[in-house]
């Protein structure tokens, strides 16, 4: 049974993810070196150690998530560990949260520190998989099946903006969205849902309008007008868009050369993190974004495969959560850089530096595969194994009516 089981695992999805961790790893360090080497860190591979210890932290999350059956995630026991646990880590951070990027988002344990809301995402993909996979014999029941997961993420997703964190929470919204297409409903409930949001919507718009100076402060307008016209705003708001346009452009086919980065220098802030493809299109050119698309497009639609052909709706809902949340966050990401959408702060999976990031990403992939495994399992194994009892219980009849 354990050979059957090791047959069962998706080799193939787990080669583009550890090739983009290593190429990660490799970019952190390529990008940050020039920052690294100032008197604030005096080291010019910090960044990259410390990647490199997250990586390692998460690579033995992704195994344990692999081996370890994902159905548990969906006891009763777990799942409110889970609510619990996730409400509890944002509530830490408002009374010991220190802030980074004008956000109070992150907890210290130690030397170092974690982002709660990056393993918000997961718990609540993990949530409304489990809840709407439970209540699929009366999914189109508004009060008891639909409201009360949207009410519980939509208090995350408060909890999380308040910090002020928009683009998680952001993300977020519309890896709910996602399971909540997915999910069975008919059209009729989806649109009860929407009229709701709308209602909700002009609730909410005099608080905002009361609270206008505080929601849209001069930083946030300010990536606004970067984004609408980044060279008119080119010493001001629109220096990073503009900088990232010049790394994008400056790597040609081929790329500089790894390490030969101009943009990384002082020019392009948050090299590193979330202008790290600007580097890699700057060093490695078309082809290493190429490279870059094609893993992450791959592991995207796989993801979304394993949905597909998974018969258990709990694990297809996890399959297209965690899909989801990997092609919005790369969206966000890429569309931020190239000024496709305003700049949001989102790092882009598995490549950007960021240890709370990578190590959910990492967790992610494993419940994935661990889906994917008991999915081929099934599919291969299972009703071969029942064909040869079927066909002794055959036997077992005709012999014993040979005896009448």
């Amino acid at each position: 049974m354990l050979k059957k089981i090791i047959k069962s695992y998706d080799y193939t999805l787990i080669v583009p993810i550890f090739l983009l961790c290593l190429l990660g790893l490799i970019m952190v360090y390529s990008s940050s070196m020039v920052i690294a080497s100032s008197p604030k860190f005096g080291d010019p591979a910090f960044f990259y150690e410390r990647q490199k210890i997250s990586l390692i932290v998460g690579t033995l999350a992704f195994i344990v998530a692999m081996i370890f059956p994902y159905k548990i995630y969906a006891s009763s026991k777990v799942l409110l560990a889970i609510v619990f646990g996730s409400i509890g880590m944002l509530l830490l951070v408002f009374g010991f949260g220190h802030s980074a990027n004008n956000a109070q988002s992150w907890l210290n344990l130690g030397a170092r520190g974690i982002q709660p809301s990056e393993f918000t995402k997961l718990s609540v993909i993990i949530y409304l998989a489990a809840v709407y996979s439970k209540k699929q014999s009366y999914i189109n029941r508004f009060k008891e099946a639909v409201l009360p997961p949207i009410l519980f993420t939509m208090t995350i997703c408060i909890f999380v903006a308040i910090q002020p964190d928009f683009g998680t929470a952001f993300i977020i919204g519309l890896i709910a969205i996602f399971i909540i297409l997915c999910s069975g409903m008919n059209m009729k409930t989806i649109m009860k849902l929407v009229l709701l949001v709308l209602i909700t919507a002009a609730i909410l718009l005099p608080v905002i309008m009361i609270k206008s100076d505080e929601i849209f402060s001069d930083e946030r307008m300010g990536r606004f007008a970067g984004f609408l016209d980044p060279f008119g705003e080119e010493e001001d708001h629109g220096h990073q868009l503009v900088n990232s346009y010049i790394s994008l452009g400056a790597g040609g086919l081929t790329g500089l050369g790894l390490g030969k980065s101009i943009q990384k220098t002082g020019y392009l802030p948050e090299a590193h993190t979330d202008f790290i493809m600007a580097i890699i299109a700057e060093e490695l050119g078309l082809i290493g974004v190429i490279f870059v698309l094609i893993c992450l497009t791959f592991i995207v639609l796989r993801g979304f495969q394993i949905a597909r052909k998974c018969s258990d709706p709990f694990g297809s809902l996890l399959a297209i959560g965690i899909s989801s949340m990997v092609a919005i966050q790369t969206f966000i990401n890429l569309g931020g850089l190239t000024g496709l959408i305003p700049i949001t702060g989102v790092t882009l999976p598995f490549i950007s530096y960021g240890g709370s990031s990578l190590l959910v990403l990492l967790l992610s992939m494993g419940i994935l595969l661990n889906v994917s495994m008991f999915t081929n399992y099934h599919a291969n194994y299972s009703n071969k194994e029942q064909k040869p009892q079927k066909q002794n219980i055959h036997q077992f009849t005709r012999k014993h009516a040979s005896f009448k």
